[in-house]
């Protein structure tokens, strides 16, 4: 009997093997199921040790947080016509708070912009309870558990990918994206490619300010890419990219989505977190 026979007949989950998020994420019918799939996934066996152990040993200052530990979903509206890809969760950030981007630095500096450009209900995001709100945007990763040093292998962004595919799949009014970072440039672009985008080549390079029109192709319609330095404190404290700056990523992506004419819809995201 193989292993995965074996856990199934004693009624456990296959979700720890590396095939995992490409068996699974596309038949996920919608953002909600593929997002409680994604938070079940262990397929990486040093993501997950490695994020649990911080979970459990926690940092002084968030003793008292019942951290998530998991995957972190994506967040954001179904009908998002933004997305925004990032790096990966951060050990102490959305690892702790269970949402992307939220109680980290960098996350103080992205929603503050995002904030700033009229896409979210409020500059500041700090648990999945708080009542934020996102206006016509979608905010994930390529890699969804936080890892050592903030650096996946290639081999665990590669076995992600299909958790990111089937997420972009999911928005289907999708018309741009803002691209934090290389890491994140780099892991997209195969991703628009297999969805039937016209990726040129050689592939557009990666920098602040760049904007890149993919002709549809066999996708549903054409797609516009932002780059954007990452929001990294590093970033930050060096001046490499300011909150204005992000301020003006977020606005020109606005106008070309038509995000700018778009009023705000429901509340999104998860409930409240403990701690």
């Amino acid at each position: 009997m193989s292993p995965r026979d074996e856990r199934s007949r004693r009624g456990e989950s296959d979700t720890g093997e590396p095939g995992f998020p490409a068996r699974t994420a596309p038949h996920c019918a919608d953002l909600a199921a593929l997002d409680d799939q994604v938070a079940r996934c262990r397929a990486c066996p040093r993501l997950v040790a490695w994020r649990e152990s911080v979970a459990e040993e926690r940092r002084a200052a968030f003793r008292d947080w019942d951290y998530w530990g998991r995957p972190v979903p994506g967040f954001g509206p179904p009908d998002a016509v933004l997305a925004v890809v990032g790096l990966a969760p951060a050990a102490h950030g959305g690892n702790r708070t269970g949402r992307m981007f939220t109680g980290d630095d960098s996350g103080d500096v992205l929603f503050a912009a995002l904030h700033a450009a009229g896409l979210a209900s409020q500059p500041t995001s700090t648990h999945r309870g708080d009542g934020l709100r996102l206006r016509g945007v979608r905010v994930t990763a390529p890699v969804h558990c936080a890892p050592p040093q903030n650096r996946p292998t290639p081999e665990e962004r590669n076995t992600c990918r299909p958790w990111l595919a089937a997420e972009l799949g999911l928005l289907t009014r999708l018309r741009g994206v803002v691209v934090l970072g290389a890491f994140g440039w780099q892991a997209l672009l195969p991703v628009l490619a297999d969805a039937g985008y016209q990726v040129p080549r050689p592939r557009p390079l990666f920098g602040h300010g760049a904007v890149v029109t993919l002709p549809a192709g066999d996708g549903p319609g054409e797609l516009h890419l932002f780059g954007c330095y990452h929001p990294s404190r590093r970033n930050v404290f060096t001046g490499r990219v300011t909150r204005p700056m992000l301020v003006d990523v977020f606005r020109r992506a606005a106008r070309v989505t038509g995000l700018a004419t778009r009023p705000v819809s429901g509340a999104d995201g998860p409930g409240p977190c403990p701690g």
